[in-house]
């Protein structure tokens, strides 16, 4: 396999065996939540996995049993103030999304506790998805003042239907794991318990298979997102015209202070 470790620091990877990659976000004493290394490694590392030879599958998962609280407050902090890294951000979620669904490798998500942000792009485009039950789904961009990019426009209308995700989208009312399944925004819902043997035992399941009939299922599939890529890259574009604006600021001091947001300033159409 690749030298994943030094390639993507902020990330740690397990060799399960039988062409099983486990990909796990590590931020401890931060719920898992993307900085900017965090951010860069999430974006490049599934044209690593597309590429090697040795990797038939990858699982995506959080340490500590939480999945990914989202974007750190400084990154998001640091996209409102300095457009160099508004627009390397921007670069490296649209590879995100892209990056996902062109790996050829099928990809296993095992959701746990928050599951947030760039986190969560990968936790609902994977190609199974699994939730624990006491996993909180949130889209938390407008809460942020900031309109719902990343992989929120493209995939929840097609998972959910768009009378749900509008409702989840604009109020960023949390979904559990049951409620996520019930919905059809997740493949899988299990006790927490059982989260990540259930997304190891899928994995070797599709390890075993045919590698050429699931990935060219996958790529055939995944022809719905990619005819869906103007409306993503509007979504993108929108969510990172609001990072220059005012909202995003209220809402990081929100945020920060733990109180609601006062979103008082005009409204743009």
């Amino acid at each position: 396999m690749h030298d994943y470790s030094t390639q993507f620091p902020s990330l740690r990877f397990a060799d399960l065996g039988g062409g099983v990659l486990e990909v796990s976000m590590s931020a401890p004493g931060r719920l898992n939540a993307v900085g900017h290394q965090g951010h860069r490694d999430l974006a490049a590392v599934w044209s690593a996995v597309d590429t090697d030879p040795d990797v038939r599958v990858a699982i995506i998962r959080g340490e500590g049993g939480v999945f990914s609280a989202g974007g750190d407050l400084d990154l998001v902090s640091d996209m409102a103030s300095d457009f160099e890294v508004r627009i390397r951000v921007l670069r490296e979620a649209r590879d995100l999304v892209y990056n996902v669904i062109n790996c050829s490798k099928p990809i296993v998500s095992a959701m746990e506790g928050p599951a947030v942000g760039a986190g969560l792009v990968v936790g609902l485009l994977a190609d199974v998805s699994i939730a624990a039950t006491d996993a909180r789904i949130i889209d938390g961009h407008t809460r942020l003042g900031v309109a719902a990019g990343d992989h929120a426009a493209i995939v929840w209308p097609l998972l959910c239907g768009m009378a749900k995700a509008k409702y989840y989208l604009l109020t960023c009312e949390p979904v559990s794991g049951e409620e996520a399944e019930r919905i059809g925004l997740v493949s899988l819902c299990v006790p927490g318990e059982e989260l990540h043997d259930r997304a190891r035992a899928v994995a070797s399941r599709l390890a075993g298979g045919s590698q050429s009939a699931i990935r060219w299922t996958k790529y055939a599939l995944n022809n719905w997102l990619r005819q869906a890529g103007p409306l993503f890259d509007t979504s993108l574009g929108l969510e990172f015209l609001g990072f220059a604006g005012p909202d995003v600021r209220e809402g990081v001091s929100a945020i920060r202070e733990k109180r609601r947001p006062d979103f008082s300033g005009p409204a743009s159409e």
